[in-house]
C-alpha cells in the first residue's frame, strides 16, 4: 500500500495482522508511527519509512517474518522495544548516526541478521536487544558504547568476535550467554 500524504500519524494496532500486506510506504507527512502499528504482518517484505518519524514505538514491525532490510531514516532517534523482534528473515540492518537508543528486545530473534552497524550515538545495549540473532558473526562496539546489558546478546550462535570500545565500563551478566562460537574478544 501507498498512503496517501494527508496522512499524518498510523496509529496503534492500526495495520497489525493484516497477513497479506507485502510493501507499505510511508509518506514523509506521517510523523507518529503507533505502538504495534504493523505487527504481525507476516507477509511484510518492504517498508518504506517516512522521513519525519523520529520514534519507532514499541513492537511496530514485531513478527514481520518476511521483511528482509530496514533502512532506518535519520530522523529516527529512538528505535522502541521489540521494534524489529522475531523478524526472522532480516538480514541486514542500517542504523542512522540519529539513533541515541536501540530498546531492549528491539532485533531479538532476528535469526537471519548477518549485519549490523551501530552508531556512535548509542551509549548502551540494551537488555536482550540482539538476542537469538543466530546467523551474526561479529559486532563490533562503538566507542561511545559504556554499558552492555544482560542477555544482549544470548544466543548468537555464529558470534565469533566481538570488539569492545575503550570507554566501556560494564558488561552485566549474561551479556554474552551461550555464544559457543565466541572465540575472539577484542579489549581495550
Amino acid at each position: 500500500i501507498t498512503l496517501p500524504e494527508s496522512v499524518a500519524s498510523i496509529g496503534w494496532y492500526a495495520f497489525t495482522g493484516c497477513t497479506s500486506l507485502k510493501n507499505v510506504i510511508i509518506p514523509d507527512s506521517v510523523t507518529f508511527l503507533g505502538e504495534k502499528a504493523f505487527s504481525d504482518c507476516t507477509s511484510l517484505e518492504s517498508i518504506t519509512i517516512s522521513k519525519s518519524v523520529t520514534l519507532i514505538q514499541h513492537y511496530t514491525f514485531n513478527y514481520c517474518r518476511s521483511l528482509k532490510s530496514i533502512t532506518i531514516p535519520e530522523s529516527v532517534k529512538d528505535i522502541g522495544v521489540g521494534a524489529f523482534r522475531w523478524c526472522t528473515a532480516l538480514e541486514s540492518v542500517t542504523i542512522p548516526e540519529s539513533v541515541t537508543r536501540i530498546g531492549c528486545y528491539a532485533f531479538m530473534g532476528c535469526t537471519l541478521l548477518k549485519d549490523i552497524t551501530i552508531p556512535e550515538s548509542v551509549t548502551r545495549i540494551e537488555q536482550n536487544a540482539f538476542k537469538g540473532c543466530a546467523s551474526l558473526k561479529s559486532i563490533t562496539l562503538p566507542e561511545s558504547v559504556r554499558k552492555i546489558e544482560e542477555y544482549a546478546f544470548e544466543g548468537c550462535t555464529s558470534l565469533t568476535t566481538v570488539i569492545l570500545p575503550i570507554g566501556l565500563k560494564e558488561i552485566n551478566l549474561t551479556a554474552f550467554y551461550k555464544c559457543p562460537s565466541l572465540s575472539t574478544i577484542y579489549v581495550p
